[in-house]
């Protein structure tokens, strides 16, 4: 059986350092788990790959590196689908790749094939092959593949990035399928006022002034004086929303402003519950199948912190680590954050007693990608009446614009 090397953090806030028997990494993680220990470090005895908790919480994107092509999601998942299953077949990583290399087929695919081929060759592992190619290479593939070139069980790992990238796939098509109906529903009634206040509006009010009428009820007055500032300050208009849109993307780029908008996001109805859902369903399958995979929790929390998206949300993640790096359990500063429903926050405290954490966080995702299901469909259901409420009072304000001033002037005719 192998032996690892570990440092650790203990629940008093200790570290600790020794040595620990276990048929693989995440056996070894699960053990000190049942300890009280959080590892922060294994090494295989007598050599081996590290695997470190970082000692920053401050993450950056994978950059792209100019000259060579990215991947998409999908592109990047099914290589590792290829791999986890040449690798499963018995082919050692060079021969995997090489064969890949022979079938690879469009723009990114073979080039992304040789970088690996040429760094591997030169005697780097696969993961450090991957980080330095930069884009679409980021954190959380980064770590599952030190996870798999540490672990001793490249396939198993890989076949669990595969599906960790294809459900992050499903769950982007999913809510761009909730919210394409209800956006196009949005542009329709934007065009509609547009043109009714600029083109219907004043020819029909025309023949009202010629008739005589002074003063125009209130909500043709307004309808009518957007129509002249529209008409005479169109290219003012233009240079206000050029303007609008650069201030936003000006304004967003402030940490404390994205943490603001966020923290706001999180508060809408119905679209708040949404994206916490959402959020909590990626941390719960990221961190289960980090933490199977035989990384310790610290590195998991480091690595699962950047695919939440939402500042808030990422915040909080910071808080944690920083709180079990100081030895306290997981599952009190996820309940002290109040963004984490108690579900999850139960599931980790048992996982945590019990030592099968990665295990009851598998459970636990797959209930709550069933919520977040639930909560597209609560979404789609109840956005396009919102929708409809917003075109109806519009339809109604113009609609009182047009018989308004045709009462009076039948009132004054009679």
């Amino acid at each position: 059986m192998p032996t690892f090397d570990y440092e650790a953090i203990s629940t008093n806030g200790r570290a600790r350092r020794g040595s620990i028997s276990a048929s693989s990494r995440a056996d070894a993680t699960r053990q000190l788990l049942q300890r009280g220990e959080t590892a922060t470090s294994l090494i295989t005895a007598g050599g081996g790959t590290a695997t470190h908790a970082p000692h920053s919480n401050t993450k950056s994107p994978a950059k792209r590196n100019p000259g060579r092509p990215t991947m998409r999601t999908t592109e990047v998942a099914a290589l590792m689908r290829e791999l986890a299953t040449a690798l499963e077949a018995g082919l050692p990583l060079m021969q995997a790749l090489r064969t890949i290399r022979k079938q690879a087929s469009g723009r990114s695919a073979p080039v992304v094939l040789d970088h690996f081929i040429d760094r591997v060759e030169a005697g780097e592992s696969l993961h450090k092959a991957a980080t330095s190619y930069g884009a679409p290479f980021d954190d959380l593939i980064g770590g599952m593949l030190r996870a798999a070139d540490a672990s001793g069980e490249s396939s198993i790992v890989l076949h669990q990035l595969a599906d960790l990238l294809e459900r992050s796939i499903e769950l982007r098509r999913e809510i761009l399928g909730a919210v394409f109906y209800p956006l196009m529903v949005a542009v329709l009634i934007l065009s509609s006022a547009i043109i009714l206040v600029t083109v219907l509006i004043p020819r029909l009010m025309e023949p009202l002034k010629a008739a005589g009428m002074k003063q125009l009820p209130l909500p043709t007055e307004i309808l009518l004086n957007l129509a002249d500032f529209i008409t005479a300050w169109w290219p003012l208009c233009i240079v206000g929303i050029v303007g609008s849109v650069l201030f936003w993307k000006f304004w967003i780029v402030s940490p404390d402003n994205r943490l603001r908008w966020d923290t706001w996001k999180l508060k809408v109805p119905v679209l708040g519950k949404l994206l916490r859902d959402v959020a909590v369903a990626r941390f719960t399958r990221t961190m289960g199948t980090l933490a199977s995979a035989g990384l310790p929790l610290l590195d998991c929390l480091n690595i699962t912190r950047d695919t939440l998206v939402n500042k808030a949300m990422m915040r909080a993640i910071d808080d944690v680590h920083a709180q079990v790096t100081e030895g306290k359990p997981l599952a009190d500063p996820l309940e002290r954050s109040g963004l984490f429903p108690p579900l999850l926050v139960q599931v980790v405290n048992l996982g945590e007693r019990s030592g099968q954490l990665e295990k009851m966080l598998g459970h636990a995702a797959t209930a709550f990608d069933r919520q977040v299901n639930v909560s597209i469909k609560i979404f789609t259901k109840a956005f396009p009446p919102i929708l409809i409420i917003i075109m109806a009072s519009l339809g109604a304000f113009v609609l009182a614009a047009i018989l308004l001033p045709l009462l009076e002037l039948q009132n004054i005719a009679g």
